[in-house]
């Protein structure tokens, strides 16, 4: 079976390539064509010798997942649907911004983790996605972006806030992340990177240490008695573990302050108690808030806060201090807004086992 080079970072591929007697710099060079030129074929890799390419042509490919379906959204909001196998697929979304350009990435097919306002978890869950399939949504979104005419790269921003909880798939994700920050890969900063976690406490802990982008947490929720109710995980790591947590990342952090995401469901979490009880959870880590606004689906049981309480909310977080956007409601002719990827998850029987799997991984953390 030919090894798909999409998995491995630069100390990986250069690692690889030293099994097959060649030297670090070859490495570097199949990177950029890879990850740069968006080169799928080894013969379009002029600069390496004959011999290399056949070779990797023997023994290697460069493995992306398959283009299902492309969608453009009324407001330049783009989705593409990756197939991942065995009938399964995963969303990735483009949203396009005055200043940036930014990619949501998928880390899993489906998701375990059972938050129960969120699209995505109603699917169940399959699997952890290879550093490849990872990888391979960026790979896909800039071969269909392409560049400015300035030479400059249309994705300048990367969230791991698609499907799937991006830490409960850590080997997989840091890889990726790798390859992002690479200047032989994509040449991201740090600071324009950014993993979203529903709270996985020692993961986050490993990732400061690992490879520290920036940090969002989905909160969600001032108490854990509403957190319990919408995000399980509370249970496992409550709220006081989680905001110290938090202020362990910040030692490392490319940013002064962590995201807290807060979607906003009306009779639920948007009180105006609840923002003075948010107002005392987070008065010891810096932080701002995005506030997000429910995009509803079928059967989901929640409805949108209204304009006027959402108004109420942010000011009160404002009057205090706090720096709060309000998201905008991007490619919903496309449910391709927040908390709507939903993918293709064929075997949905495996969340349990996964959920089951986080436990022991947390434990002997």
């Amino acid at each position: 079976m030919k090894t798909n080079l999409l998995n491995f970072d630069l100390n990986g591929l250069t690692e690889h390539f030293a099994r097959m007697g060649e030297k670090p710099f070859r490495a570097k060079q199949v990177m950029r064509w890879m990850h740069q030129g968006a080169a799928a074929d080894f013969d379009e890799m002029t600069d390496l010798a004959k011999s290399l390419r056949q070779k990797l042509n023997e023994q290697a490919v460069v493995g992306v997942p398959e283009l299902m379906t492309a969608q453009q959204s009324s407001d330049g909001t783009r989705k593409w649907l990756l197939d991942v196998g065995t009938g399964n697929g995963v969303e990735t979304v483009f949203i396009p911004e005055a200043e940036r350009g930014t990619l949501c990435i998928s880390s899993q097919v489906g998701c375990a983790l059972e938050c129960t306002f969120c699209s995505t978890g109603r699917q169940g869950f399959n699997r952890n996605l290879t550093a490849a399939e990872i990888i391979g949504q960026l790979w896909w979104a800039n071969k269909a972006m392409g560049v400015t005419p300035k030479n400059e790269r249309v994705i300048s921003n990367v969230v791991m806030m698609g499907m799937g909880e991006p830490l409960a798939n850590f080997d997989n994700v840091v890889t990726a992340l790798n390859i992002m920050l690479d200047d032989h890969g994509y040449g991201l900063s740090r600071r324009r990177v950014t993993v979203s976690t529903s709270g996985m406490v020692p993961q986050m802990d490993r990732l400061r240490d690992a490879v520290p982008v920036a940090l969002a947490v989905s909160l969600h929720a001032s108490n854990d008695q509403v957190r319990d109710e919408i995000v399980p995980l509370n249970k496992k790591y409550p709220l006081k573990e989680l905001m110290a947590a938090c202020q362990r990342y910040l030692v490392k952090a490319p940013r002064d302050f962590i995201t807290f995401e807060y979607v906003m469901l009306d009779g639920i979490n948007d009180k105006a108690q609840h923002a003075r009880e948010l107002i005392e959870l987070v008065k010891d880590v810096p932080c701002k808030f995005n506030l997000i606004p429910f995009n509803p689906f079928p059967n989901s049981g929640y409805e949108r806060s209204s304009n006027e309480n959402i108004r109420v909310f942010r000011d009160i977080l404002q009057q205090a201090g706090f720096v709060v956007t309000v998201r905008k409601t991007r490619g919903d002719d496309i449910d391709a807004a927040c908390g709507q990827l939903a993918g293709q998850v064929q075997d949905k029987t495996r969340r349990q086992q996964k959920w089951q799997q986080i436990i022991v991984e947390q434990k002997g953390s």
